[in-house]
């Protein structure tokens, strides 16, 4: 489904954000990329819906190399379109209320009106939210969890194979970060999407993730089941990053 490989991004300025990273994501699993901050995990992210472009290696979605979109910008804008993006704080758009922000990916790809509000309604009830009170409101007349749960809504609107989140949960309190992890892990255990998740937290990644890739300083250093990494987790960092310095 999403392949990296042998990937480097150098900036601009100079600055290395990744090292030779391949990684393979297959159909249907949920991957985290763990690490401390920095170490080139929501630069990966960017790379799959080409937010970030690789100075060498490919990438390549379902099948295709993304760099081959550089010559067509209405390609680059197709992909990021059948792909769903969650980032902090759930980044939604507020001039929009909560029902528009939803339909705005289904509303550029030019669904009727009445197929656009049969989605809101049916992922407003997905995700707990009552579409006559919630709907109309402003981002800003909502709670955290509430703009995450839309921010949510909105990304998978369009029923996109891919959904990248970057640290989608980091803003919230902890009870409602819980309980919000624990309902993206039942929501997308009917859905089965293909989620790449950014985060920092041992416990979200072991909690939502099939397999986790952990980065240090732009260095794949460790891919596996959150077990296999819990087990026999294969360098110092890692294990100090994890917590089980003492296991090795």
């Amino acid at each position: 489904m999403i392949d990296l490989r042998a990937v480097t991004k150098v900036y601009p300025d100079g600055h290395v954000a990744l090292r030779e990273v391949s990684l393979h994501i297959e159909r249907g699993t949920t991957v985290a990329l763990l690490g401390p901050s920095g170490c080139g995990k929501t630069t990966t992210l960017k790379l799959i819906n080409r937010l970030v472009s690789p100075t060498s290696g490919e990438v390549w979605v379902d099948g295709r190399d993304v760099r081959r979109s550089d010559a067509h910008r209405s390609a680059v804008v197709a992909l990021r379109r059948s792909i769903g993006y969650v980032v902090q704080e759930a980044g939604l758009f507020p001039h929009l209320t909560a029902q528009q922000n939803v339909e705005i990916v289904p509303r550029l790809l030019d669904w009727p009106e009445a197929r656009r509000s049969d989605r809101a309604k049916e992922l407003f009830s997905l995700l707990g939210l009552d579409l006559a009170l919630h709907g109309p409101r402003y981002p800003a007349e909502l709670s955290g969890g509430q703009r995450q749960r839309v921010g949510l809504a909105r990304a998978i609107a369009a029923d996109p194979p891919i959904v990248l989140m970057d640290e989608p949960f980091g803003a919230l309190d902890p009870l409602t970060r819980r309980r919000l992890q624990l309902e993206f892990k039942a929501i997308n255990a009917r859905l089965r999407k293909t989620v790449v998740l950014v985060t920092h937290d041992v416990e979200e990644a072991f909690l939502l993730a099939d397999r986790v890739a952990v980065l240090a300083d732009g260095v794949l250093a460790q891919v596996g089941t959150p077990e296999e990494i819990r087990r026999a987790p294969v360098s110092e960092f890692v294990a100090s990053f994890l917590g089980l310095l003492g296991d090795l």
